[in-house]
């Protein structure tokens, strides 16, 4: 029995359980979706070492998350190959040479009720049962502190240079999960209800959120915020993905292919 790239994501699309959106990036970004497939290669980001590593593993459809060239509409994927940027060709060359086929799945995973992503991040860090009832994305837990909430995310998520605002002796018990990056406005108004200590956020601009979480501490509305890191914020949630994945496609090998988290923090 042979399954094709092509099969497998109309197999995702037929049972994801929620219906396309009307303009989506999911969708095969590069390769032949008529391929058979070797193996599955599920990813939060395909940056280039997890592609190296999925082809050394013989796993030839790449499952991603995040875009492969960049930019989440893909609008600047014919720039890139216009003006010659050698990190775009590198890439572009080895999917070509390595016969990968890569298959972009974000909105769906993320429209799923719960969310996929929210649902992986919350097992990882032991929240499942704590998120509130018809409120996804708050956890009401037992009180502790921000500087121990911060330490325990790091932990869990495998985040080598989270930061976070605010006084590590805060009391906390209420969080307020965005991983990824979702915006000034959805980062503000969560931070801004009085039923919410903190935030757990993926990324977001300094001038806007961080500026206004250090400006919500002084003025005593919110805890602070946690920012966990883009990709460590999100990957949890495609581990999920795999493991829902590998009961879909039981003829051929799915592994979860770790991007690293690779910002690094230095000591002044």
């Amino acid at each position: 029995m042979t399954t094709t790239a092509r099969q497998v994501a109309e197999r995702i699309d037929a049972h994801v359980g929620v219906a396309p959106r009307t303009t989506t990036v999911d969708g095969f970004l590069a390769g032949d979706p008529d391929a058979v497939v070797r193996g599955v290669a599920v990813t939060i980001m395909a940056t280039f070492d997890v592609l190296q590593r999925a082809a050394a593993q013989g796993l030839n459809l790449v499952i991603t998350h995040e875009p492969l060239y960049f930019d989440h509409h893909g609008k600047s994927d014919a720039v890139l190959a216009a003006e010659g940027d050698p990190v775009y060709a590198a890439k572009a060359a080895f999917v070509a040479e390595h016969g990968l086929v890569v298959l972009h799945q974000h909105d769906a995973w993320h429209d799923r009720e719960p969310d996929g992503i929210l649902t992986g991040i919350a097992r990882a860090l032991g929240w499942l049962d704590a998120e509130r009832a018809g409120d996804p994305g708050v956890y009401d837990l037992p009180a502790t502190t921000l500087g121990e909430l911060a330490a325990h995310v790091a932990r869990s998520l495998d985040a080598r240079a989270l930061r976070y605002v605010g006084d590590p002796a805060a009391p906390v018990s209420t969080v307020g999960m965005q991983p990824g990056f979702q915006g000034f406005e959805y980062n503000r108004h969560l931070l801004a209800r009085p039923d919410v200590d903190v935030i757990v956020i993926g990324e977001g601009h300094e001038w806007e959120t961080g500026e206004y979480a250090a400006d919500a501490v002084t003025a005593g509305v919110c805890a602070g915020v946690v920012v966990v890191g883009h990709t460590p914020s999100e990957q949890e949630g495609m581990a999920e993905y795999a493991r829902w994945l590998t009961d879909l496609v039981p003829e051929v090998p799915v592994e979860l292919v770790v991007a690293v988290d690779h910002y690094r923090t230095a000591t002044p």
